[in-house]
This record gives structure tokens, sequence and C-alpha cells, in this order.
């Protein structure tokens, strides 16, 4: 009998030590689908508020707004285009952990638990309605996902209780289970909930996608008219069409996109307009998006060049912009730039999503081709590019110049007011500086000795490129033969046919511009205006 007490007692405490982690399982598990209740509510409001109220929008966008630019930086390199996706899998990840811990809390303190969901809740409204953009009602997805998630985890934490059991029949041993809990209730609950809140998210995805499908059929009804001032014809000349070799004209789908915007704005053409006011405008205009269209339109090739571009980088690309000059509209609206008597000195652009580009007023108006873009390489802009309107000024980096979804331009000064980028520690002014890039061989690519082609595209935006030189092994610099001018706001390929021979070998280039200004060796980061250095690429001739 005491060897049969002793059995019963060990298994007894081994299956409530089961029951226990079963519980604990299940508690994790009904934090997870609490947090994926919260979600999907939310996205089912936000169909109904706008896209950029969600929560993991708003926290990301409220994340970023706060990360330091060296940071930043780090993102943009090292994740490219996709740093978006990363941030907003990791706010997936911490949400999930969370979720997990919070139903943990839910099993022996409901109410605790309940709470704490709504915690999460208060800080999605938080940080959606304090972005720049942000609106009162952009609080409302992350409040009504919250409230009705704290409700489905309290229930499932209720079923989780453990149950009643009866004392042991005469003659039997208790078997010490005092954990037990009733299993299907809890996966019924479980599944009810969680299919309910996928339905719940799937409706507000069609929602969202019906909504916006009456924005794409704005820009698939813009018809461009024929600009009154087209660009020249690209030269003869101007691609060498050398494999590995950037093409002159870059595709929109292959155009870098660089911005702070984890929902790309979707704004219709019709209800589109400008507004443009401040200090030293005595005649303030507003526009419409077919008021552009009406104006005189003119067609440039201009290369975009981004500030968080490393050295080397691929943040810089070419296309054919169509728009209305920025500086007629300045000009109608009664604006003198500083050099002509002009009180303000900064134009600050205001994009649909709160963020703020602030451009000098005399770079705009020194007769440079500083467009409010319409379309890009003969299409309407993307939405990802800044449809219906966007900013491009030749010569200064994005962050200075290039405003998408552009809906607002204050006349006003560098003294009295500090854009989004400057309060983060970059420059207020930032012209592109010199640079060029190896393009082919890629770095570590293994040629044959010979006759090797080393080509890629120098820029130097509003000066032009005069020359590129190349080297081998810090050795003499050989002058390479450039493509044909297209003009001094794009920017140019270049090849020097290199004698290859058989080993390891580091090749570098430099470029300079028309002013007689040549690249610099000194190798700087991107913060606070810009990288400096040689691009070198590392080969080993076979």
């Amino acid at each position: 009998m005491r060897t049969d007490r002793y059995v019963s007692q060990k298994h007894g405490a081994s299956g409530s030590r089961r029951s226990r982690w079963a519980r604990a399982s299940c508690a994790a598990l009904s934090g997870l689908i609490a947090g994926f209740t919260a979600l999907c509510v939310a996205e089912l409001v936000a169909a109904a508020v706008r896209p950029e109220a969600g929560p993991v929008t708003a926290v990301g966008g409220a994340v970023i707004d706060r990360t330091p630019a060296a940071v930043k930086d780090f993102a943009v390199r090292n994740f490219g285009t996709d740093d978006k996706l990363v941030l907003q899998l990791g706010i997936l990840v911490l949400l999930a952990l969370f979720a997990m811990a919070v139903g943990v809390l839910a099993l022996r303190h409901r109410w605790s638990g309940a709470a704490a969901v709504l915690v999460f809740g208060v800080v999605g409204a938080v940080a959606a309605a304090g972005r720049p953009d942000g609106r009162p009602a952009d609080a409302l997805p992350s409040v009504v996902g919250a409230l009705v998630a704290a409700g489905v985890l309290y229930l499932l934490a209720a079923r989780l209780a453990p149950a009643p059991v009866p004392p042991p029949a005469a003659g039997e041993t208790d078997g010490g289970v005092q954990c037990a809990f009733d299993r299907r209730g809890f996966v019924v609950a479980a599944t009810t909930a969680a299919a309910a809140s996928a339905g719940a998210g799937l409706l507000g995805r069609r929602l969202q996608a019906s909504r916006l499908a009456g924005v794409s059929a704005s820009r698939e009804g813009v018809t461009l008219p024929a600009p009154a001032s087209p660009a020249p014809a690209i030269p003869d000349g101007a691609d060498l069409g050398i494999r590995g070799l950037s093409s002159f004209v870059t595709p929109n789908k292959d155009f870098y996109r660089v911005d702070t915007a984890l929902v790309v704005p979707r704004v219709d053409a019709g209800r589109w307009r400008l507004r443009i006011h401040g200090e030293g405008v005595p005649r303030p205009v507003t526009l419409g998006f077919q008021d552009l269209l009406r104006r005189e339109l003119v067609e440039r090739d201009i290369t975009l060049t981004c500030v968080s571009n490393q050295v080397g980088g691929p943040y810089v690309g070419t296309a054919r912009w169509i728009g209305v000059r920025l500086a007629d509209l300045l000009s109608e609206a009664g604006v003198k730039p500083p050099s002509k008597g002009g009180p303000a000195d900064q134009i600050v652009a205001r994009s649909v999503d709160g963020m703020t580009i602030g451009t000098p007023v005399e770079e705009v108006m020194d007769g440079r081709d500083a467009l409010l873009a319409v379309g890009m390489n003969g299409e309407p802009l993307p939405f990802d590019h800044g449809f219906p309107v966007r900013m491009v000024v030749p010569g200064l980096y994005g962050y200075v110049s290039a405003c998408k979804w552009i809906r607002d331009i204050e006349l006003t000064t560098f003294d009295a007011y500090d854009a989004y980028w400057v309060k983060r520690d970059w420059s207020r002014e930032a012209p592109v500086k010199t640079q060029s890039r190896i393009d082919t061989p890629r770095p570590f690519a293994s040629p044959r000795a010979g006759t090797v082609p080393v080509a890629g595209v120098a820029w130097a935006q509003h000066r032009g490129i005069a020359r590129v030189e190349v080297r081998v092994d810090g050795g003499a610099w050989h002058t390479a033969r450039l493509a044909a001018e297209a003009g001094r706001d794009t920017w140019r390929q270049w090849v020097w046919e290199w004698p290859a021979t058989t080993g390891h070998h580091t090749l570098e280039v430099r470029a300079t511009d028309r002013t007689g200004a040549t690249q610099t060796d000194e190798r700087v980061g991107t913060v606070p205006d810009g990288a400096t250095g040689w691009h070198s690429v590392v080969v080993d001739v076979t």
C-alpha cells in the first residue's frame, strides 16, 4: 500500500505539473489571440477612418519620428527600401511577446491582464493622434481594438480557471491533480475569437481596398498634356550600353524610394489642393490638380540623389519629369528671392503624411528647373513617388528638395522654422556633392586577364561632370571616357578599358565637376549633409 500511494502521488504531481504547463501555454495563446483581435478590429475601424490610423502604422511612425539620425542611416544602409518592412515586423514581434506575457498575467489576475491590453490601446491612440498629420479620430482604431481585445482576453482567461476536482472515492488515493480546466470550452472560445477577428480583419482589408480603388482610378484617369517645353532628346552615346552599367534613365519600378511613410499615401487627384502662402506672399494661391495641368508644362531629365546614399550606394537615379516651374508659381504669388529683397529664405513644403521639407528660396528661383512634378518617365507619378504632385529641385539632396505628396507651401525663414530632418541633426541646406560609382566589375568579381571595361556613373547635379579618373592599386590615375552629356542636372556614364593582369586588385574612381572641384578622398558618413570619399571595388583577376 505504501508503494501504491507513492506511485499515485508521484503520478499525481507529474499530472499537476503538466496541467499547469498546459494552462500557462493556453494563457500565452489567449494573449496572442487577444493581440490578433486588437489588430484586426483596429484594421476594420481604420477602414472607416484612414489606413494611416492603424496601430502598427501609427506606432511605427512614432518610432521613426523619434529614432536618431544615425540609427535611421544604419537602417537605410543595411535594409535599403525594406527598412519599413523590418520595422513593422519588429513591432509585430514585440507585440506578440507582450501579448503572451499579458495572457500569462491574466491567468492569475484577469482584470490586470485586461487593463494591460488597454494600455497598449492608449499607446497606439497617442501615437496615432500625435503624428504630425494626426487627427483626433485617428485614436479610434487603437482604442476600439484594445477594448474588444481586453474583453476577449478576459473571457478566455475565465475558461482557464481550474475546474472543481471531485474528492476521491472510498478506498482511492487523491492523484493530486488540482489544475484541471475546461480544455474543450477554451478551444471552442479561442477558435471562435480567432475566426471572428480574422473576419473583421479581412472585412477591414476589403473596405480599404474598395476605398483605394477609387483613388487608383483617379490616377488611371489622368492624361498628361504634351509639355509646352519638351526635354531635349537624349543624345546618342549618353547610354554606353555596357553590361552591368546602370541605364541612363532609371525605370520607375527600379527608382529608389527613401521616406518615412509606412503606408504610402493615396491621394485622390480630384480632391488634391495646394496652398502657397506665408511671409512675403502678397497674393496667396490655392491650386487644384487640373489647374496645374492647364498651365505651361515643362519636361526635363533630372537625377535625384538621397542624402542617405553611402559612397557607391544605390540611392540615385535619373527620370524624365514633367511639371510646372515652381519659380513661376512663386513669382505669380508675389514672392521675391532674398537676393532681390524678399523676406523669406526658406520654402517649407508639407506632405499629406505630415512630412516637412525645407528648401532654399534662392535656389528654387535662380533659374534652374525646380518643378512641381506631375509625371515621371511618361506617366503620371506612381503613388510611391508622390502622386499626384511632388517637388523636384535639381542640385539638392532629396531631404531638402523633393517633397512627395505635397499639399502646402509656406514661405518663411530658416531662423524661424526647422523642418523635419533639420530637427534631427541634418543640415539646413544640402547641395549634392560630386560623386562617382563603379558599377562594373562588381565587388569580388573574377574577370579574366585582358581588357576589362571598368564603368559606372558620376553626378554633380546643376554643375555637371567634366572628368572621371580611375586608378588601380593606388597607382597613377587614368582618364575615363565620358558618355555624351545629356545636361548638367543628370548623371553621366563613363568607362575605362583596363588592361587587367592576374591577381588581387583594388579599383578606385573619382570625378571632377565643371567648377573644377575634384571629389575628395576624405571618407565621411552621410550625416549631416551627405557622404564623401572615393568608391572602390576589390576584384580577383584570373
